[in-house]
């Protein structure tokens, strides 16, 4: 790494900017809009996400507070505020959406050997959403109650490495369980899920797809058992059992049977219910796949602690999934690095240190390999959720 560079330069690099070209030409983004280009409307938005700016004024404050630096920094020329609402307002997000995805499959690429903590061959993925409130009057394309905006970000998260594999914004009112016809299914995957993604027309689509879930159950479902497998209480295993839906419309939308496992979480001191299409999964592996899903709520508090998603700098819809996306993209691109650079600090602290050092001409690696960072790791930052979330 060339320590003549500035720390931000360095991480730009890891950026693959032929297929970022790529995803430009395809949508046109350089359409009456060639003079800022959408490479520099991307610098400028990452540098806002790394370095926590506020506001568009803010950006436009910082990097004209060192203009000598900008060039260095990979951006020709001026960021008037103005210029960079008009690129986020007209520039079609999915030029930014696209490149999400070629991030998403490099990072997915690097973590795919990363473990689970238990025993399981198949690729696992934790599915949920979250709602982030915005102000009606600003956001009224946003509507979600009478006097509330909102805008929910469904995601599909890779449980090895915690990486997203797919991302879709909607207006608030939109049904979580509704994503499920819009996600790529894949034979042999595992999707875990919440209460909220119980439909079994949806979950029987995903068992004629090949693949299976583990989907935490309503207690008053009406089935009938036609068989019992002993389990170890001791692991907090209370039954395994192989039923069939009775209800006259749930039994007509899920014909076949179901595997539903209950498990007393003792922490919570709530009893568990789930259910799954795979019949020869240990019944524990089930419980704890299920209790893995905690990394998707890890991430949504993640990226909104230490990402600009609650503070927009745009008020139209455009403005807002250009905004998220780069976020993600972010978070996707300091992810690459620390497993291509094989740094042992976790992206909360890689991206406090980076926010802080962004100007500074120090190899990335030597930064963020220093020994004197390892014990500045709380404890905090990745901590146990509640196993009934």
């Amino acid at each position: 790494m060339n320590a003549g560079k500035m720390v931000f330069a360095q991480l730009m690099e890891f950026v693959p900017a032929h297929e970022f070209q790529r995803c430009v030409e395809r949508r046109g983004g350089h359409y009456k809009m060639q003079r800022f280009t959408c490479w520099t409307q991307f610098l400028a938005m990452a540098f806002a996400q790394l370095t926590y700016r506020e506001s568009l004024r803010d950006i436009e404050a910082c990097l004209h507070a060192m203009p000598q630096r900008l060039y260095h920094m990979g951006i020709r020329g001026r960021v008037p505020k103005s210029t960079l609402a008009d690129a986020n307002e007209k520039r079609g997000w999915r030029i930014f959406e696209d490149f999400g995805h070629v991030l998403i499959g490099q990072a997915r690429e690097l973590y795919a050997g990363e473990s689970l903590g238990f025993d399981l061959q198949h690729v696992a993925y934790a599915l949920d959403a979250t709602t982030i409130d915005l102000c009606l009057s600003l956001f009224p394309w946003a509507r979600f109650r009478k006097r509330k905006g909102a805008v929910k970000l469904h995601t599909l998260l890779d449980q090895r490495g915690s990486i997203p594999s797919f991302v879709r914004i909607t207006d608030g009112k939109t049904g979580d369980v509704t994503v499920l016809d819009k996600i790529p299914l894949e034979p042999g995957a595992f999707y875990v899920m919440d209460r909220a993604y119980i439909d079994f027309l949806r979950l029987y689509a995903l068992t004629q797809s090949a693949a299976f879930f583990v989907v935490r159950a309503k207690r008053n479902h009406d089935y009938t058992r036609r068989r019992s497998a002993p389990v170890d209480r001791a692991t907090g295993l209370r039954s395994d059992q192989i039923i069939v839906l009775r209800g006259p419309k749930s039994s007509r939308l899920y014909p076949e049977p179901l595997r539903r496992v209950a498990f007393f979480d003792t922490e919570s001191r709530q009893r568990i219910l789930l259910l799954t299409n795979h019949f020869t999964l240990p019944a524990l592996t089930v419980a704890q796949l299920y209790r893995s899903r905690w990394t998707i709520e890890l991430f949504f508090k993640w990226i909104k602690q230490n990402l600009r998603i609650k503070a927009f700098y745009g008020t139209s819809e455009n403005a807002v999934k250009t905004q998220v996306w780069i976020a993600i993209s972010t978070y996707l691109l300091v992810a690459i690095v620390r497993k291509r650079l094989g740094i042992g600090l976790s992206l909360q602290t890689m991206l406090q240190i980076i926010s802080m050092a962004i100007f500074e001409k120090v190899p990335i690696h030597e930064l963020l390999s220093d020994t004197q960072h390892a014990n500045t790791e709380s404890s905090s930052s990745n901590p146990r959720l509640p196993f009934y979330l």
